[in-house]
């Protein structure tokens, strides 16, 4: 779930930066929670401020401004992806002394705001560790996609295979788990999805993935090979 941030002393500019916001996080099927303040010291007034990914920053607030606000979150958090929103092109300069990652200027344009969320979130990709949910009896248990190897189908179960050597399952579809994982998980045969980073051969009708073997079928070996080449070159 990615935690956003709203920070701006009029309501009227919370509503109209949280809407286009909402559109586009639920266009990208994005799980995310906004939180708005109506000041910095009402942000700093709720432990959750530590764990926002990105804050949406008014620099012309009454009492504690945006840029007071933003040395003091940076004592706190250095990890959230700042971004100011002002009236005055002027103070977008000031920024640097508190690595803000963008800025939006007011009035606001629905396009900017868009497109500013979107480079947010691909930053965010870069730097966040990703984790794969899964419900079982004992509990929600969170799997570091880096410790995964392959999915797998087992009739109406998906059996996940990790590094470990540790196979949990729970009942899905493969189709379904596909549909929310990075492009580098790739199918290779019907019942089987594998992580591309832990597969070190290709042979005509098997992936080899560190001690693990999983079939490749015809259907599946060209769009596999191709995959798997693009990643040896980045």
């Amino acid at each position: 779930m990615i935690n956003i941030g709203i920070c701006d002393d009029e309501a009227s500019m919370r509503r109209a930066l949280r809407a286009p916001l909402e559109r586009k996080l639920q266009l990208l099927g994005t799980s995310y929670r906004i939180l708005e303040y109506d000041s910095g010291e009402a942000l700093f007034s709720h432990p959750e401020c530590a764990y926002l990914d990105i804050l949406f920053l008014d620099i012309e607030m009454r009492q504690m401004n945006g840029m007071e606000t933003a040395k003091n979150l940076r004592k706190r958090n250095a990890h959230t992806l700042l971004i100011f929103v002002t009236a005055y092109p002027d103070f977008v300069f000031q920024g640097y002394e508190v690595h803000a990652f963008h800025y939006i200027l007011k009035p606001y344009e629905e396009r900017r705001i868009q497109a500013v969320l979107e480079q947010a979130l691909e930053e965010l990709g870069k730097h966040r560790e990703q984790y794969f949910t899964l419900e079982q009896k004992s509990g929600i248990l969170r799997i570091p996609l880096k410790r995964i190897l392959a999915f797998s189908s087992d009739r109406r179960k998906v059996v996940i295979s990790l590094k470990d050597g540790s196979r949990p399952d729970f009942y899905g579809k493969l189709d379904e788990v596909e549909s929310g994982l990075p492009d580098y998980f790739v199918r290779c045969h019907n019942r089987h999805l594998v992580n591309l980073n832990f597969v070190n051969a290709l042979e005509k009708d098997r992936c080899i993935c560190g001690q693990k073997q999983f079939p490749v079928s015809r259907a599946f070996r060209q769009p596999l090979e191709i995959a798997f080449a693009r990643l040896l070159l980045r």
